[in-house]
């Protein structure tokens, strides 16, 4: 892919940051507005979200929302109701999810978060419209990215894709229609950035290729923040290349329960990282949600894919890769912050655990392999 110059791309922390940046720019949407999320939820932060679209549908923006069938199914009938009142045209994707049979489509879910506000300007990351906050707990730790610039023409055309080709399987012709194309946004700032997403047509590989490509060229660091870690045999190959040539590997993941699947899937392979060098942290001060890499302190991808094989192989993701000095080294330091205070270090001893927990691993990474197998996807990439 090549890169696309004169963007500006702004570092979001979190709900607490995302959000105010979000509503903004809805509340000052003047032609049309699209949002993607695979969770909506009728909380807080999911009412605030509501209501501003239905603001900027009132005020003749035209706005579509698309929402996962599966993550956003159970969409509060309320919230539906005032949005569509208001003129919000809501579409949800692959909403035939909760069938009993098994179909492999089940798989295939729009896990995107997406906004692109009057071509202009456009936010990618991994947080959905939920609220940080879970029980006691530090915030949900996640990021975002704002930009600003050319790059956000590629950003809109994809949502508008999407929009299409969810009303046309749902015979929601009229629906197709949407506003003229902006004209192309203007140089904003100095960095070179790509729109990366991934499906299952012309990108089915795309976000693998990206880092696959950045790890094999690191030199010095490679810093991986990522909740859900199950990287397939190329992925995998590459992180432990690059630090057997004495490549720092950093590696920051989820040290909580939250799909015990992938879980306990992930610590089959902590064994040979530790063997080769690679550093472990488990992020132990709430829900990590994070899907973020900074490599060689310029390279950097924001995003909603994980690193595992049902982001990689089966979801539509879409992450932001830019080449930026300054933006690489704010998600740097935030990632090493998070490290220092709220992540705890994976010694080699520590995976020495009971019987019961090591067959535990090895059952959930069997039982991931066999979904895969079933489903006809990553039979290589997740082989022995």
């Amino acid at each position: 892919m090549t890169w696309t110059p004169g963007n500006r791309l702004t570092l979001l922390r979190s709900g607490a940051e995302y959000f105010p940046a979000m509503l903004r720019a809805i509340d000052e949407a003047q032609r049309e507005l699209f949002l993607e999320s695979y969770l909506f939820r009728n909380d807080a932060t999911g009412r605030r979200v509501a209501a501003a679209l239905a603001r900027a549908a009132r005020r003749g923006v035209a706005v579509q929302v698309l929402l996962d069938g599966f993550g956003a199914g159970d969409l509060a009938a309320q919230q539906r109701r005032a949005m569509e009142r208001a003129g919000v045209r809501l579409l949800f994707f692959r909403p035939d999810s909760f069938r009993l049979h098994f179909k492999r489509e089940r798989l295939r879910r729009l896990h995107r978060k997406l906004v692109v506000v009057d071509g202009n300007v456009g936010f990618v990351g991994g947080i959905n419209i939920i609220d940080d906050r879970v029980a006691d707990l530090a915030p949900r730790y996640d990021y975002a990215l704002q930009v600003e610039g050319p790059l956000v023409a590629d950003m809109r055309a994809a949502a508008a894709k999407q929009w299409r080709q969810t009303c046309w399987r749902q015979i929601k012709a009229d629906w197709s229609h949407l506003p003229r194309r902006p004209a192309p946004p203007e140089v904003v700032g100095d960095t070179n950035a790509q729109f990366v997403r991934r499906d299952n047509l012309r990108h089915r590989r795309d976000i693998e290729a990206a880092y696959v490509h950045a790890i094999q060229h690191a030199r010095d660091e490679i810093i991986l923040a990522h909740a859900y870690f199950l990287p397939g045999i190329t992925l995998r190959h590459a992180l432990l290349a690059a630090a057997k040539r004495r490549t720092r590997v950093v590696l920051l993941l989820q040290g909580r329960i939250d799909h015990a699947l992938l879980f306990f899937a992930t610590r089959v392979l902590y064994r040979p990282l530790l063997a080769v060098g690679v550093e472990i942290y488990e992020y132990r001060a709430g829900y990590m949600h994070a899907k973020v890499a900074v490599i060689d302190r310029i390279w950097l991808t924001v995003g909603s894919s994980n690193i595992d094989p049902f982001s990689l192989l089966t979801a539509r993701e879409a992450n932001v890769v830019a080449r930026d000095t300054f933006l690489a080294g704010a998600l740097r330091d935030d990632i090493l912050r998070h490290i220092e205070h709220d992540a705890v270090k994976v010694e080699m001893g520590h995976t020495r655990h009971s019987v019961w927990n090591r067959m535990l691993a090895w059952v959930a990474y069997l039982m991931v392999r066999v979904i895969l197998g079933l489903t006809g996807y990553g039979k290589k990439e997740y082989r022995e």
